[in-house]
């Protein structure tokens, strides 16, 4: 039987936040109800994703499983695979470690700054049936989509990126101006985007410097998404707004992003926060935190 108190790890890329847990021993399913219960921010531990760490079928350091607040099961997320990372490259005492996830095989690379990790999320994936879209466009660096009156639109013709998870980019003059919290979930499942989609205002407020507000797909407004950045730099060099190299700025902080010529792949690179250590009873969904070194949710070492 499992055991009824399960520890967990709280952390954050950017502010982009997750509960971590290490299922490599004992295995951990949780319903989606559970999942949005320990999710909600104020009856909950509350966080954008919930990540399972999990032995790799692949033979590889880990799997990670992820959730969004909604109990809905997604891909890919940057930021979380970063946190992870570093929890396994500090457990293992390696430069350098491979996770599995649904989207694909992802490595990641200690830094010589502390807390900072670099991953590498692959390639990204651009024609239509890839993203997906629901219909076929020749070029999706500008698809046929708006928001609002035809005659004056309030949103139109956004990039449309796969990051393993589907992007719609906004470029925009001021990722302000719009109520992201009102149109974010029209366009998240709009017809158009037949598995939702994140959605994400940017603006190139200098060379290779971007700003960008992120509505992500089953969780809502967040401080940062590492896989929205990914996407915005690729839609900025696509476009010819930016180099190959971009500072995405987020809510949560910046996160420098490198489309690579070579090999076509994207390299992330942030800081991670632990933000404290936790236990959870699985059958009343109480928790509480506890003393750091006491419930290691995932591999690593203290903050």
């Amino acid at each position: 039987m499992a055991q009824a108190r399960r520890p967990f790890l709280k952390m954050n890329g950017l502010g982009n936040d997750f509960v971590v847990w290490d299922a490599r021993e004992e295995p951990l399913r949780l319903s989606p109800e559970v999942i949005a219960k320990l999710g909600d921010r104020e009856t909950g531990i509350g966080f954008d994703q919930m990540i399972t760490v999990e032995r790799s079928p692949a033979g590889v350091d880990a799997f990670m499983r992820i959730h969004n607040c909604d109990g809905s099961q997604v891909d890919a997320c940057g930021n979380a695979t970063r946190c992870v990372g570093r929890l396994l490259i500090e457990e293992k005492a390696k430069d350098f470690v491979s996770i599995e996830t649904n989207a694909g095989l992802l490595h990641a690379f200690a830094s010589d700054e502390p807390r900072t990790v670099t991953v590498d999320m692959g390639k990204p994936r651009l024609n239509w049936d890839e993203i997906p879209l629901a219909e076929e466009f020749a070029d999706t660096r500008a698809i046929e989509l708006q928001i609002g009156p035809i005659d004056d639109p309030i949103l139109h013709t956004p990039a449309a990126v796969s990051m393993g998870n589907p992007h719609g980019i906004f470029w925009v003059d001021d990722i302000e101006a719009y109520d992201l919290a009102k149109v974010g979930p029209l366009l998240e499942h709009h017809p158009v985007f037949p598995e939702g989609a994140n959605i994400s205002l940017a603006h190139v407020f200098a060379p290779n410097e971007i700003r960008v507000k992120v509505w992500e797909r089953g969780v809502g407004l967040t401080e940062a998404c590492g896989t929205a950045a990914c996407a915005v730099a690729v839609a900025a060099a696509r476009d010819g707004k930016a180099g190959r190299k971009s500072t995405i700025h987020l809510p949560g902080g910046p996160i420098q992003i490198e489309w690579r010529e070579s090999d076509d792949h994207v390299l992330m690179t942030g800081l991670t926060e632990v933000e404290f250590e936790g236990e959870v009873d699985l059958e009343t969904l109480a928790w509480e935190k506890v003393a750091p070194g006491d419930a290691r949710a995932a591999a690593g070492a203290a903050e």
